[in-house]
């Protein structure tokens, strides 16, 4: 048979045109053909040209996205011509096997179409890149060629009779329909833009987002293959490789998808509800939500159900290939003639859908669709909850900045419950966006399914169903308690936290007294129970798995099994493995409805917090702003006026009794000029209709000092709040008196700005940032005024011990500060800021003496006066009061006097002689506070201790440090590529082994047997179907022998039947093992996590105190912390989800094999590509991940920062800016989950094609090797599942991986020394009550904190008899308190040793020896419990004992006083005691051990002098027979003692009695003497 386009039929014509020349169907094929040869001979020399030329240009930037019109219609036109082309090449194809010989003319035509087709979008693609639209016109004319030719075609099949039943005539239409629309949008786009036939073209400029080079999300703009397949994608992922993703990558959000875009029309959406005809009716968040976010949520439903519609393709294309294997193409030639016409063969449109190719291909198609549009609508749906998010938070955050303060005080809004908004119910709600088309798309998905199950199964089907129905309630139940045990393990684990956190820092105390383990036992304690809680949590989580494993199980048996006994007609394998298929595609829905409908349920309750948090009361507006005039002020409204203004004489007359300020007219400069505020007939409430503050009629003068005094609780703060307008106003006004405009210079630049006051509230507030930006706030940074004020505040000492100076972050993520640093940083802010307005709340009340002269002197009267700025001062400190220009004393909420101190004095004679006495009480505390070494040099050193080691400094900044280092070592690129996507696999190891082996044998042990098991139900259901056919067919055959039928039946029966009770038995079986499975996996998790925590908590609690010196306190606690929870809840799932799909998967592939071998070869490139894909995902993925956990934390502590801070915020009128940082942060952090998201697409569209071509290759290949039709079904529902699971291997392995990093982080803490508790003697050695006598002798001593630094101690010898009082003196860093530790062991003792009472120390075991001893910290150390626990926490001591001893240290009547008695509260850190009362519970504290030696560290720095007279007392009379070791801050508390050692650099230069040392003149006892005096 030679090729002939037309074909060489022995008897034909084909060549002839005697019934004219379109008669001749090849003729009128050929003609066809002109359009498309045409188009390919134009485009190809264009494109090679603009290839060549558009390589040599740099890559285009975004620009050249610019779409024409009717851009996607056109694609998709495209894209369904290249399908009705794919139909026309392969019905060509079958018709030609029914002809005699070859007719190319057939499909040659389709074939060129096909081709041409492309060509056109490929084309059109690069004239829309160069925005070089009049090269359009060659596709104009080819589609109106191509409508032409195929119209004349048509035309000629109709002449010739054949109708909608030929599938060709079908085709043409379809092709006709097709060329015409796409030459209508191609006439559509020369109406717009009017390149040509028209005068003036239209200039069209990129959307704005793209001339932005910023924007690299360029989703919305490229075009819409690149969109389906997230193709624009591919540069970052497969960059992510070579170097890490960070947020210069990933850019700025395109406009649209900015928080502030989306917050506008969320708003304009809520407000427009609230115009209603009635006002109380609150606006529905619901439907604001519809009304911005409805349309994409429709786009997304709309693309889900198309998505649904196609997955049913699946199982009924398995069905259509199983059911015509057997009946092969062979059509019976006798019916040819009939179909023969215009010389050719033509197909009924029916058989096509027999043919079992046609069938593999469709099926691939429909695959590839269904999960094209799939993966479409999760995108939409994720993309519109991210802008919902990004509106909501906006939303929130101006409804926080105009909160009214009486909420936030009055304990209506807690800063708990708006964190809440942020954190949880905005998140809640995108989850439920995210889900949301699941709720009307899963009920369809669902009756479809049954529908069809009900059309292959009959009524067994709805028994099946039946079983999925019952079950799905239980599993909704299952997830409501899992939700119920998460919260509650929350609470355990935040307990077990404080404990822990509290344990950290006291550690130094628990390993002098050998408490460590006492109280290591009590955090396991509540780690038992949140194991307990943990162990019910996977215990609900493995019965979800096993029933989501299980139910369809269940539903096949049930089904299978009630079919084999009702129905008549036996089960074919093409109806088993569809409704097999079926199942299968059900179970998802049914799964996760229960998910849904929980978020949903969710969703309503954080809708409801919302709407009641957007109702709540606000101050009121801003009106004032623009205000001419001073008005009454209703519910809070302050009126402040912009300008600038100059006193113009400063003592004026203040007396303005009579005055009344005139309405409705500009006042004149003379009439106010000195009065800045005024208050007239104010009533102020915070919310109550009690008014805090009555009858308050004051003036501000302006330009002068103002001080507000009174006692504690009269008012005085509230007064400073209700001028700034935060408190309501239940009558009165408070006026501002307006500047006159003439001083506003000409540049525009105010001089002092007029809206603003700063404001330095009472309880400091600090921003998360560097030590300036809190104090310039904002502000242009000035250099000669920052330095002035931060001399003011004196705050340089204090930068000059940060890491950074001025640059440390500071703030709650930042450097804990003292509260005294705290407050002289918002003063600081205060001072710097270019306000007419200061005012101060109470700014001295954490500073010692010292400091407030200073401030007050260098800052309030220097620095604030010479600018003739006005302040209000609130104060306690009455010695102040001479500075004042003008006094407020208040009394009980209102204004007792109100003048210049003069006035005061002569006109209230009492009030003055009351001030006179307490400031003479306040001169005596002054002398006494100068002897004591003052409270700031405390406050700096222990900021000097939080750095003490400044190797700490370094593990802070990062604790991957060792990471980094090891990348810049091996700088070529091989490397850390390999590194970067390396599994890691070794912590995967640590993690199983540290769940036991007999565990993780179980879990490999049984999920293996569970799929084996799987498999083999699947596999029998294969053979039992394929029997019932073969019996059929062998049974017709002998139909004409009646009997031998009935017998046969009889028999087919017998071994019908003895397929089911295998078939039960395994899929019994099969449901056994899931329970197994998901129950191993599950409690696995548990046990690793025990151990892993317990390890972890011992070997910290027992780690060297060098240790804790070195790594940040917040390092350790995020392995408590974050890392734990990890390991307690996340790792388990993932890691069961990872082994579930990848054996899925595995299994699949095994069974495709088996049935058809040949598909291993065709696996090959897959799994290249698979491994590439899955490699460049992971790391991309990493990157993300991290890039959206860290952006996430500053905008939630934006938000909390905020809602603190609101007073100081608006006082300042920063509103604005903080809004600003608010959107920048959202977007930043939305634009790093968009990007994760849109990778996830990347990645899911990538393997779902993938899975599509193995089902297309296991297809092909199983029909061209035919074996048993059963088989081949089997292989094709498998095929299926692959596609399901194959990116969640990858998704999980990229999970997984992250979240064995915690493994890593805690393991690389697992290997730290341990002390060594051991020691060399035995216990039972150590007599009952050593020391008895307390002698020490100190031999030789030479003491190291590590062994890799130098020695602090050098060859220190001394002996210290029994009883003698020892005082130990030197400069700071002498060594002093590493001989206080050297006595406990606590230092690494290198030579030499100390004997107490003729026993080695280091010999000892530790516990022993530091049992035997007492020490007291310098730092009073008490832990939240009670007082008793805090005494005796082993509870050996009896009541009256903890009593005598609270006696000595004079606390009896103080404790008898707590409820409780020895019971009583103490608060975490012991805070409700003064820092005195605390020193001395740790004398009784030392008491209560009654040992012979006691060590005091600098025990008496940090307390009063009444405190300390007390302790010496103590010290002298109930420690008179022990010996005791005092190391001294101030030398003058060891003038009494029996011995005096001085230290310098670790060795002892002097000692003997004090008054010997005092009488050598150059002894450095005596001259430390004289500089302490």
């Amino acid at each position: 048979m030679g090729l002939s386009f037309c074909g060489n039929d022995k008897d034909s014509n084909a060549y002839s045109v005697d019934n004219g020349v379109l008669d001749n169907g090849c003729f009128v094929d050929a003609l066809n053909l002109v359009p498309h040869v045409f188009l390919l001979f134009i485009t190809f020399p264009i494109l090679f040209i603009g290839w060549g030329s558009q390589s040599s240009k740099v890559q285009i930037h975004h620009n050249t996205w610019l779409h024409f019109p009717g851009h996607n219609l056109r694609w998709i036109l495209t894209f369904t011509l290249l399908f009705v082309h794919v139909c026309e090449i392969a019905e060509g194809i079958v018709s030609n096997t029914q002809m005699e010989s070859n007719h190319l003319h057939l499909f040659m035509p389709a074939l060129m179409g096909f081709i041409a087709a492309t060509t056109s979008v490929v084309y059109y693609h690069n004239i829309e890149t160069a925005n070089f639209p009049k090269l359009l016109l060659a596709l104009f004319i080819y589609w109106i060629l191509a409508f032409i030719t195929k119209m004349i075609k048509l035309w000629k099949f109709a002449e010739a009779s054949l109708g909608v039943q030929h599938l060709r005539f079908c085709i043409t239409a379809l092709l006709v329909i097709l060329y015409g629309l796409l030459m209508a949008v191609e006439i559509n786009v020369i109406r717009v833009r009017k390149y040509v036939f028209f005068a003036n073209p239209q200039r069209v400029k990129p959307p704005e987002d793209l001339q932005d080079l910023g924007v690299r999300f360029l989703q919305p703009f490229v075009n819409l293959l690149s969109k389906a397949t997230y193709w624009w994608m591919n540069p970052l992922i497969i960059g992510a490789h070579k170097r890490p993703i960070e947020l210069k990558k990933i850019g700025k959000l395109p406009i649209a998808m900015r928080a502030l875009t989306n917050y506008l029309s969320l708003k304009d959406a809520y407000e427009e509800q609230k115009n209603t005809d009635d006002p109380e009716k609150s606006p529905s968040i619901w439907r604001s939500m519809y009304r911005a976010f409805g349309r994409p949520i429709l786009l997304s439903s709309t693309f889900r159900f198309t998505a649904d519609l196609l997955g049913f393709a699946g199982p009924l294309c398995i069905s259509g290939i199983v059911e015509h294997l057997k009946s092969t193409t062979e059509i019976d030639k006798s019916n040819k003639t009939g179909n023969m016409i215009l010389g050719v063969y033509h197909m009924y449109s029916t058989e096509l859908l027999q043919n079992t190719y046609v069938l593999a291909v469709l099926l691939f198609l429909a695959l590839v669709l269904q999960r094209t549009f799939l993966q479409a609508s999760y995108y939409v749906t994720i993309e519109t909850g991210i802008n919902l998010r990004g509106a909501l938070l906006a939303m929130i955050y101006n409804k926080i900045l105009r909160l009214s303060t009486s909420n936030m005080s009055m304990g209506e809004m807690t800063l708990g419950q708006i964190n809440n908004l942020v954190a949880i119910e905005t998140n809640q709600l995108m989850w439920f966006l995210f889900l949301c088309p699941n709720l009307w798309a899963m009920p369809v998905q669902i009756i479809m399914g049954v529908i069809l199950l009900y059309y292959l199964l009959g009524n067994s089907a709805i028994i099946g169903a039946g079983v999925i129905l019952l079950l799905a309630p239980v599993q909704y139940l299952i997830a409501t308690k899992l939700a119920d045990t998460q919260k509650s393990t929350l609470d355990y684990s935040t307990d077990r936290l404080k404990k822990t956190t509290e344990i950290l820092k006291g550690i130094k105390l628990l390993k002098l007294y050998a408490w460590d383990n006492i109280f290591c036992d009590s955090v396991e304690e509540t780690r038992e129970k949140e194991l307990t809680s943990l162990k019910t949590f996977a215990l609900y989580t493995s019965m979800s798995i096993f029933m989501n494993a299980a139910i369809p199980i269940a539903a096949v048996l049930a089904t299978f099994v009630t079919h084999a006994y009702i129905e008549e007609d036996r089960l074919g394998p093409a109806k088993a493995f569809a409704s097999l298929a079926l199942f299968h595609i059900l179970v998802t829905p049914l799964f996760l409805l229960s998910t849904v409908v929980r978020f949903a349920v969710k969703a309503l309750v954080s809708v409801q917090k919302l709407s009641e948090f957007l109702q709540s009361d606000e101050i009121g507006d801003d009106s004032w702003r623009n205000g001419e005039m001073s008005m009454p002020l209703e519910t809070g409204k302050k009126y402040k006026y912009p300008g600038d203004t100059k006193a113009i004489n400063r003592k004026g007359r203040f007396r303005m009794d009579n005055y009344e300020q005139p309405m409705r007219r500009q006042l004149r400069p003379t009439e106010t000029e000195d009065v800045a505020v005024q208050v007239d007939d104010g009533y102020f409430t915070w919310g109550s209709s009690l008014s805090t503050l009555s009858d308050i009629n004051i003036r501000i003068p302006t330009g002068q000092l103002t001080m507000i005094v009174g006692q504690v609780g009269c008012g005085k703060s509230s007064l400073l709040l209700a001028m700034l307008g935060e408190m309501q106003n239940i009558s009165g006004k408070v006026s501002w008196s307006k500047m006159p405009d003439c001083e506003i210079h000409l540049d525009g630049n105010i001089s002092k700005n007029r809206y603003s006051v700063a404001y330095a509230a009472q309880k400091s507030w600090l921003l998360n940032a560097t030590v300036e930006d809190n104090i310039t706030f904002g502000s242009p940074f000035n250099k000669q005024r920052y330095k002035a004020v931060i001399d003011a505040c004196s705050l340089q000492p204090d930068i000059d011990l940060l890491p950074f100076g001025d640059q440390t972050e500071i703030g709650e993520r930042g450097i804990n500060l003292s509260g005294g640093q705290r407050q002289r940083i918002c003063v600081a802010r205060a001072l710097y800021q270019n306000t007419n307005m200061v005012f101060l709340d109470d700014p001295f009340s954490a500073l010692d003496i010292h400091l407030s002269d200073h401030l007050m002197q260098e800052g309030i009267l220097t620095f604030l006066q010479d600018n003739k700025r006005t302040v209000v001062l609130v104060t306690h400190k009455l010695q102040y009061l001479i500075h004042a220009d003008w006094i407020i004393a208040m009394k009980d909420g209102s204004v007792l006097r109100e003048g210049t101190l003069k006035d005061i004095q002569t006109h209230d004679v009492e009030l003055y002689e009351h001030w006179k006495t307490l400031m003479n009480r306040h001169d005596q505390e002054l002398e006494k506070e100068t002897e004591l070494e003052s409270q700031t040099t405390l406050e700096r050193k222990t900021l000097r201790r939080a750095f003490y080691s400044r190797e700490a400094k370094n593990q802070i900044d990062d604790e991957d440090e060792e990471e980094e280092v090891e990348e810049d070592e091996d700088d070529n690129m091989s490397t850390t590529t390999s590194r970067r996507s390396k599994i890691p696999w070794r912590d995967c190891w640590r993690y199983l082994s540290s769940g036991g082996f007999l565990m993780v044998f179980l879990m490999v042990f049984s999920k293996l047997a569970k799929h084996s098991v799987m498999v083999a139900i699947d596999y029998w259901l294969a053979k039992w179907t394929s029997s019932n056919q073969r019996n059929e067919s062998f049974a017709n055959l002998f139909a004409n022998s009646t009997n031998y039928t009935e017998n046969n039946d009889g028999r087919q029966n017998t071994e019908h039947h003895s397929y089911v009770p295998v078939f039960i038995i395994l899929c019994g079986a099969a449901i056994a093992l899931c329970l197994i499975t998901s129950l191993t996996v599950e409690f696995l998790g548990v046990a690793a996590a025990t151990n892993l925590h317990h390890n972890l908590l011992n070997k910290i609690i027992h780690a060297p105190i060098r240790f804790f010196d070195i790594t940040p306190l917040g390092q350790i606690l995020n392995r408590f912390s974050a890392d734990t929870n990890i390991i307690d809840q996340h790792i388990p799932s993932t890691l069961e989800s990872l082994t579930r799909s990848t054996l899925l998967c595995l299994s699949a592939i095994g069974v495709i094999a088996f049935v058809t071998p040949t598909f291993l070869i065709a696996l090959v490139p897959l799994a290249v590509a698979f491994y590439f894909i899955q490699k460049y995902f992971r790391v991309a993925s990493r990157d993300l991940q991290d890039l959206d956990d860290s952006t996430q934390l500053p905008l939630l502590c934006h938000f909390s920062e905020t809602a603190e801070g609101l007073t100081t915020i608006r006082a300042f009128r920063h509103e604005a800016r903080f809004k600003q940082r608010m959107l920048e942060l959202t977007d930043t952090n939305n634009t790093a989950y968009l990007f994760l998201s849109a990778a996830n697409r990347w990645l899911e569209v990538r393997t779902d094609y993938l899975g599509a071509m193995i089902v297309l290759t296991a297809a092909v290949a199983a029909i061209r090797s035919s074996p048993q039709s059963g088989l081949v079904g089997l292989g094709l529902t498998y095929a299926l599942t692959v596609t399901n699971y194959l990116n969640w291997v990858v998704r999980n392995l990229a999970d997984l991986e992250v979240q064995m990093a915690a493994v890593k982080k805690v393991n690389s803490f697992l290997s730290t020394e341990s002390e060594n508790y051991e020691g060399s003697i035995d216990v039972s050695q150590v007599p009952e009550d050593w020391p008895q006598h307390g002698e020490i002798k100190i031999q030789d001593l030479c003491v190291r904190y590590d062994p890799m630094l130098k020695p602090v101690l050098k060859h220190v010898n001394a002996h210290i008899n029994p009883g003698q009082k020892v005082g130990i003196c030197g400069r700071t860093g002498s060594g002093k308190s590493s001989l206080s530790l050297a006595f406990f062991n606590m230092v690494d003792v290198f030579e030499g040793k100390i004997v107490i009472d003729g026993i080695d120390i280091c010999k000892l075991p530790l516990h022993t020896l530091r049992s035997r001893l007492s020490i007291i910290l310098q730092d009073p150390m008490l832990f939240s419990g009670s007082i008793r626990l805090n005494l005796d926490p082993e509870h050996t001591c009896t009541d009256d004992r903890l009593w005598e001893a609270l006696e000595i240290a004079q606390l009896k009547n103080m404790v008898k006083a707590l409820p409780g008695g020895l019971d009583a509260v103490v608060t975490e850190g012991g805070e409700n005691f003064s820092v005195g009362q605390r020193q001395l519970f740790c004398l009784a504290r030392a008491f209560v051990r009654k040992s012979s030696i006691l060590i005091m560290d600098e025990a008496t720095a940090s307390i009063d002098m009444a405190t300390e007279n007390i302790l010496q007392k103590v010290v002298m009379t109930a420690f008179a027979d022990r010996t005791v070791v005092t190391i001294a801050h101030r030398v003058h508390t060891i003038l009494t003692a029996d011995l005096v050692i001085v230290m310098k650099r670790g060795s002892i230069m002097e000692n003997g009695r004090p008054e010997i040392l005092m009488e050598q003149e150059d002894s450095m006892f005596a001259s430390f003497v004289k500089a302490d005096m």
